[in-house]
């Protein structure tokens, strides 16, 4: 009798754990219990739709066509480069910029099996479907960094120009020296460190890690005021009207926004960006990589490396600026104005 209830208990903790562990499905866009759809959209060649939104000149009048990837917890509405251009100098440029939402999260339906290549894949496709043409820009913020990388791996042949704004680096990339690592790794908040364990080793485990009570869960998804530089706590309050895209970026759910991005970022990947060739072999064009030297979210110490590893990467870093440098005044064109010209000024 005592065999028998104790087995009943561990099956009953186990049913309870399993239950506790999995997320629940996502709302789709345009379902019955779903969020509307409200944006321009496209139907990839797997029938999932992506999300965008256009800014700048008219794709056909335009001389440089730029798509933008946003990062953690933000969508296509986050794109902070044109859209602070003044008119006059979007004109000066010719410039066009498209943001999408990553799957999972704004409108674009989820990818259960997205994986660092199929990313890549996904903005050939947009690009492809609306016509940018042979070659384009890319600029990847923050997470959105990941998309980048991806793009230099599988589809340099693509690319125009990339710029790496704040990229939120791996760290357990294979040629990331373990010591360094274990230094910047040692900078980020405790809980963070432990959302980040979770994320690499556990990943079956990020959505209960985060919607738990028993221990602190990310300070990144909260948005802890650590987290934030003296000059971003500034622009937090610059930018606060855009607060709610949040809600509109995880709409769908927050595990295969959030928590799928968390996954796969800090997950195992498929290759290491260290061992990544110059893509402009006769300069045809450039790669930049922006970093601001108090940003608190990503360890400058390990972009500094990355710089030095690839020397084809033209490294800016912005004295006294925080995560969220991008939004100051005068930095969106400085960036872009760097990019299209293929060095920095």
């Amino acid at each position: 009798m005592y065999r028998e209830v104790t087995l009943l208990l561990l099956v009953g903790l186990v049913a309870w754990a399993y239950q506790a562990i999995q997320p629940p499905p996502p709302k789709i866009c345009g379902s019955p219990d779903g969020p509307p759809i409200t944006a321009s959209r496209i139907k990839l060649r797997d029938g999932r739709h992506l999300a965008y939104k256009e800014h700048g000149v008219s794709k056909d009048m335009a001389k440089h066509k730029l798509i933008f990837v946003h990062g953690f917890s933000s969508c296509r509405h986050d794109e902070p480069f044109v859209t602070q251009l003044s008119p006059k100098v979007v004109e000066e440029l010719g410039i066009y910029s498209v943001s999408f939402d990553k799957p999972g999260y704004g409108e674009s339906d989820p990818h259960p099996n997205r994986t660092m290549k199929s990313l890549a894949l996904d903005i050939e496709e947009l690009a492809d479907q609306l016509g940018l043409g042979s070659k384009f820009y890319l600029v990847g913020y923050s997470m959105g960094g990941h998309a980048v990388w991806s793009c230099l791996k599988y589809i340099p042949h693509r690319l125009a120009g990339a710029t790496l704004m704040a990229p939120v680096v791996n760290y357990w990339w294979p040629g990331l020296p373990a010591n360094l690592s274990k230094q910047a790794y040692s900078l980020m908040l405790p809980q963070d460190q432990w959302a980040l364990r979770v994320a690499h080793h556990m990943p079956f485990l990020v959505y209960w890690w985060n919607t738990q009570k028993l221990f602190p869960a990310s300070a990144v998804i909260h948005r802890r005021p650590e987290n934030f530089s003296p000059q971003d706590l500034q622009i937090l309050q610059k930018i606060a009207h855009r607060q709610h895209h949040k809600a509109v970026a995880t709409q769908q759910g927050v595990f295969e926004s959030l928590h799928r991005d968390m996954r796969i970022g800090f997950g195992k990947w498929e290759f290491d960006p260290l061992d990544l060739d110059n893509p402009f072999p006769n300069n045809e064009g450039s790669v930049h990589l922006w970093m601001g030297d108090e940003d608190r979210l990503v360890p400058v110490i390990l972009q500094r490396y990355i710089a030095e590893r690839l020397p084809w990467i033209k490294y800016i870093e912005v004295a006294g600026a925080g995560h969220l440098f991008a939004y100051a005044d005068g930095m969106s064109e400085a960036i872009v104005r760097a990019l299209l010209s293929g060095h920095n000024k």
